[in-house]
């Protein structure tokens, strides 16, 4: 089996990917039948965004490890030719500005408007071009996939979604008017459009997994279907399981 060893910068991450290297080969990327990387979740999306085709083993060489398997070097190439695999659609996030550009990115767990100033934000929630929230005062909200429920949106007390559900996770963040509005639950079909109101005033920001757009007017959000990314899981240990396990911890 032809791997490509992908590290994060930490010695326990670097020092692992060089005694498999050694042991297994490690061959570059354009020869690869699997990547294999070791380190923490945030690695893991990483490479996520960086491939698109290959299939991704991640083994946990972090701190955070909810989307990698237990580290071991015995029988990789047999562990991986037994995984389980996982599809992932990304979101697609395109945002105006305040200077008239339009910026494009796309994310794996979750697209999220943050307020960039003193005061809250203050948006308009639009479904499929419906409006459906004429006003929200808040901290900020969120888009989720299923794959990331279990991330910033769980921490903002937003569900955690089975990965096959077909839906996405829209949750507010410090909601202060609606005062007990929790956000809902969307079909993964949706468009989602979030208008700022007071750009001036209560300036804010989006975010894509952390690849951040400031200024922004408005932000339009849909799920990427042609797009899917491979994660590869140990048997009875896939993602799937993951979640479920997670909302009973």
């Amino acid at each position: 089996m032809k791997m490509h060893f992908i590290a994060s910068g930490t010695e326990t991450a670097v020092t692992a990917a060089e005694a498999l290297s050694e042991r297994y080969g490690h061959v570059p990327i354009r020869e690869a039948e699997v990547i294999v990387a070791l380190g923490g979740d945030g690695l893991m999306l990483s490479v996520m965004h960086q491939n698109r085709g290959l299939p991704v083993y991640g083994m946990n060489r972090g701190t955070v490890g909810f989307l990698m398997n237990t580290y071991s070097e015995e029988d990789l190439p047999g562990r991986i030719r037994a995984a389980e695999e996982t599809l992932i659609n990304p979101l697609a996030m395109t945002a105006g500005t305040t200077d008239g550009h339009e910026h494009c990115a796309l994310a794996i767990n979750e697209v999220s408007m943050l307020r960039a100033g003193p005061q809250a934000a203050r948006l308009r929630i639009s479904v499929n071009g419906r409006v459906r929230l004429e006003e929200l005062i808040c901290d900020g909200v969120l888009l989720s996939t299923p794959a990331g429920s279990t991330a910033y949106n769980y921490s903002a007390n937003g569900p955690i979604l089975p990965l096959g559900s077909g839906v996405l996770a829209l949750t507010a963040i410090a909601a202060f008017r609606p005062r007990r509005w929790r956000g809902a639950i969307l079909p993964k079909s949706a468009t989602v459009r979030f208008d700022v109101l007071e750009p001036d005033k209560r300036p804010v920001m989006a975010d894509a997994d952390s690849r951040g757009v400031d200024s922004v007017l408005w932000v339009e959000i849909r799920s990427e279907k042609t797009i899917r990314h491979r994660l590869l899981f140990d048997p009875g240990h896939g993602l799937e399981e993951r979640v479920i396990r997670e909302q009973f911890v």
